[in-house]
């Protein structure tokens, strides 16, 4: 029995996954892409004036390893994992799948919520990496072929400024990110009572909850960095 409830735990979590990451990626590629593309051409007029364009290259490491890449990432995370786990237990709820669970003296716990949350966990860690590289490397595109920073100048300013503690970090902040997103998620979704209204709802006040959450999060976390001297 126990063998079955790991194996059956394990193919769920991996469905998530599936589910969850493979649904996302194309749009947190999208749009770390446009905040890279952004960042590089925003920042070119001031560090211009200075002489310092190529500078753009360790501002972007910097800002997308430790803050843009792990946020952007969860709050488009929200819109399909939280979203989606919401409406899945609620309709469960509504639909009485729950109470069917418990009579078979199984736990909606261990067999509904666990997976989801470790596969937005894993997910978002996955996409913030994904997230990470494609914003790094479109701005890079933007600095090279338009703005005129040479490759090689880009390539060591950017390799120059990043550390691994930059890098572990962001997947730190994600990892806790993906937490909470499922964790409002599934609650919401357990909670739900009146219906399908109920479960509209729930939907949408775990969207609007992750991302508050999510950035207060965020802000503890930069201020807590700080003043470890880790920022």
């Amino acid at each position: 029995m126990f063998s079955k409830d790991v194996r059956f735990g394990r193919a769920a979590t991996v469905g998530q996954i599936v589910r969850i990451g493979a649904r996302s990626v194309g749009i947190v590629a999208l749009v770390c892409g446009c905040i890279g593309l952004i960042l590089a051409i925003q920042m070119e007029p001031p560090l211009s004036t200075f002489g310092q364009t190529d500078k753009i290259a360790n501002i972007v490491g910097v800002a997308v390893l430790r803050e843009l890449g792990p946020l952007i990432s969860a709050i488009v995370l929200t819109g399909f994992a939280g979203a989606a786990i919401a409406a899945e237990l609620g309709t469960m709820v509504v639909g009485e799948e729950i109470e069917a669970l418990e009579a078979q003296a199984l736990n909606p716990i261990r067999f509904l919520a666990v997976p989801r949350v470790l596969a937005t966990v894993l997910s978002l860690i996955l996409l913030t990496i994904i997230g990470d590289v494609v914003a790094i490397t479109t701005a890079g595109i933007v600095s090279i072929e338009l703005l005129g920073v040479p490759y090689e100048l880009y390539k060591v300013n950017t390799l120059s400024q990043i550390s691994l503690s930059d890098f572990t970090t962001g997947l730190f902040k994600a990892g806790v990110f993906g937490l909470i997103l499922s964790g409002i998620a599934c609650y919401n979704g357990f909670k739900v009572s009146g219906g399908a209204a109920g479960v509209g709802k729930a939907t949408t006040d775990t969207v609007v909850q992750t991302v508050v959450t999510i950035v207060i999060a965020d802000l503890m976390f930069t201020a807590i960095f700080y003043q470890l001297g880790w920022a």
